[in-house]
């Protein structure tokens, strides 16, 4: 019976490749235009809205309806408004973490 060329042991006493193991020749391809324009406006669509929020609920209701032509309650704007804020502060901290840990990694790396 044959073995297969990945699982014969070279003279060295090392295994020539495992079993299910990958090798790149090279550099992996770089991101294409498309996939950079979408990194990016997807970093400043959270910072775009976090900028033109109103502070009151009874101007971010006038804009839905100049926008929409939705009326809203207050008290449907307030939640509104909250969970906009939420929701841009929490992908800003995600994307902020995913920026930093290469940084960390390679802290930790050199520690």
């Amino acid at each position: 019976m044959n073995a297969h060329r990945c699982c014969v042991i070279t003279p060295g006493g090392m295994e020539q490749n495992k079993v299910g193991e990958r090798i790149a020749g090279g550099d992996p391809h770089p991101p294409s235009f498309m996939r950079r324009s979408l990194d990016l406006s997807a970093k400043f669509i959270p910072v775009a809205i976090l900028a033109v929020l109103p502070k009151c609920p009874a101007c971010l209701v006038a804009y839905v309806a100049l926008g929409t032509g939705i009326g809203l309650s207050l008290t449907a704007a307030t939640y509104l408004r909250l969970s906009l804020m939420v929701a841009c502060v929490a992908s800003l901290t995600f994307f902020l973490a995913k920026a930093i840990r290469p940084i960390v990694r390679r802290m930790r790396i050199s520690l």
